[in-house]
């Protein structure tokens, strides 16, 4: 079995990501990259690591629609439903690791990316990515929204406590840190070594864009609408997302109730790993792996579940996932080339 596929974006931190595991990917074959910054280069010119292993020049969209049967996009948003469209025309699997397609609402989606969908049917076509909670929609599909990294560490934090109805879906709060491939490979002042370096801040305060896209998440699995206080911080790392999760317990929910559940809900998920008690998330822990680790902390002082998940934002936050969608959609075992292990130290 051999599976013709192609990056467009290859050349930003998400794609150059994928490059990577898909090199070691047994079924899948990379046939054609693109970029519009670095067209005509090798990417072994943009990414010296690769010298020798992936020396592919850089074409156009079109060539990759055209060589390939799986079409991974890794670009801005508003840049992917075009696209999308050309792969639905030729009938090929479309995986858009941007926005376009991972808000259901238009409005919602013109809220917080000012701009609109271009065609509402395709949208209609297009599922949310993240296995773990959607993997009987994911199945068979053809355009699949891969979600945003904090987008996956939180639901993946606190949805076997909704789905079990043992916390109020009222103030629930998100206090989650990113390294900084999380900003995208486009330095800006806030990224730059000297700026970041030795620093820890937080940035877009109750507006970062995945706000709304948790939110839909989690009200899908509460089945009522679901708000929260979401902050994010800068951590001077490359990689990483911890997201600390706190939500008021229902009354009489104990600790030993939660960890019945997140145990159930988890135990035959290979990327999702449930810490022992005692044990805390750690974004070291699952460095250039697709794991998502979680760890549940009760507080009985105030009655709040701590809900701690940590992941590698361009691997399970990214790449990593996005792989797992076509796996899942081609009907191969999930973990097919992502069976990974992170560095001891």
């Amino acid at each position: 079995m051999e599976i013709k596929v192609g990056i467009v974006g290859a050349t930003g931190y998400a794609g150059a990501e994928l490059v990577r595991l898909l090199m070691n990917h047994p079924y899948a074959k990379l046939t054609a990259i693109s970029s519009v910054s670095f067209e005509g280069q090798r990417l072994s010119e943009i990414y010296p690591s690769y010298f020798g292993l992936c020396d592919m020049v850089c074409g156009t969209q079109e060539d990759v629609v055209n060589k390939c049967d799986v079409v991974f996009a890794a670009l801005p948003h508003g840049l992917s439903q075009e696209l999308a469209q050309l792969c639905a025309n030729q009938m090929k699997l479309f995986i858009d690791l941007g926005a376009d397609f991972r808000l259901e609402d238009e409005a919602v989606y013109k809220e917080w990316y000012g701009g609109n969908f271009l065609d509402q049917g395709l949208h209609e076509q297009a599922v949310y990515g993240l296995p773990e909670l959607f993997r009987a929609i994911i199945r068979g599909k053809s355009l699949i929204a891969n979600p945003g990294c904090y987008a996956t560490a939180v639901p993946l934090a606190l949805a076997p406590a909704i789905e079990a109805g043992l916390i109020e879906t009222e103030h629930i709060i998100a206090d989650c840190k990113s390294g900084i491939t999380g900003a995208g490979r486009q330095p800006t002042q806030t990224t730059h070594f000297a700026d970041c370096n030795e620093g820890f801040t937080a940035y877009k305060v109750a507006a970062h864009r995945h706000m709304p896209e948790i939110e839909q998440t989690l009200s899908r699995y509460s089945q009522n609408p679901v708000k929260i206080t979401f902050v994010p911080h800068l951590l001077p790392v490359s990689r990483g997302i911890l997201a600390t999760c706190y939500a008021t317990l229902k009354e009489g929910v104990t600790e030993e109730q939660i960890r019945h559940v997140y145990g159930r809900r988890y135990q035959h998920e290979y990327f999702v790993r449930f810490l022992p008690r005692g044990s805390a998330a750690n974004i070291k822990s699952v460095k250039y792996t697709n794991f998502c680790d979680v760890s549940v902390h009760v507080d009985e002082h105030t009655e709040t579940l701590v809900a701690i998940s940590a992941l590698d934002n361009m691997v399970k936050g990214a790449a990593g996932q996005a792989i797992q969608n076509m796996n899942l959609v081609l009907g191969l075992e999930e973990k097919t080339g992502l069976v990974l292990t992170p560095p001891a130290f």
